[in-house]
């Protein structure tokens, strides 16, 4: 059996493309002024997801802590209190466990899920939303989701217009990318 990885690739590329294309600058910008308003007051961003979304959250954390000197904690980064909530409780308490001690009223925390839906990832929202926090998801049409049950819960949703788990977390990376670079250039960095 032949495989074409040239046309493979192409594929993925083209499909990569056309969802870049159909990503909505509206609500990136939504997104960015949710980043910007809570870097000029003073708050903290807190980033929570799984599996390939909670790569996102630790590698965006360290860039946007570094490079825009705003406080932002990857909770899929502290392994000890993401099991003992896990163990102690239950999977579905490891983001509302540690967003309940950490979250303070008026922070910001973003939710990354392919389908939107994740048990775990839903009640850290609600966990964030009961301690005043301001809220955001990247998520993505997985199973045909159109971003899920997460979208009915936040202030600001980007919906990755694919099926496609690999585009919708390339998109995640992407989109976190663009936020960051565009408050280093409104900032002259």
């Amino acid at each position: 059996m032949s495989f074409d990885f040239e046309s493979f690739t192409d594929s993925y590329i083209g499909d990569l493309q056309r969802t870049l294309s159909q990503v909505s600058r509206t609500d990136i910008e939504a997104l960015w002024a949710e980043v910007e308003a809570v870097g000029t007051r003073g708050g903290s961003i807190h980033m929570i997801g799984n599996g390939g979304s909670a790569a996102t959250p630790s590698h965006s954390a360290g860039d946007w802590s570094k490079e825009l000197k705003i406080r932002t904690i990857a909770h899929t980064d502290n392994i000890s209190s993401f099991t003992a909530w896990a163990n102690d409780t239950d999977y579905a308490n490891v983001f509302a466990g540690q967003l309940s001690t950490f979250a303070m009223n008026g922070d910001l925390v973003i939710a990354y899920s392919g389908s939107g839906n994740s048990p775990n990832v839903l009640n850290g929202i609600k966990a964030a939303i009961l301690a005043g926090c301001r809220t955001a998801a990247i998520t993505g049409n997985y199973n045909g989701g159109a971003g899920g049950k997460l979208v009915g819960l936040v202030d600001v949703a980007i919906i990755v217009p694919t099926e496609s788990m690999e585009r919708i977390e390339d998109m995640q990376l992407i989109i976190n990318h663009i936020v960051k670079e565009a408050s280093k250039a409104k900032r002259g960095l």
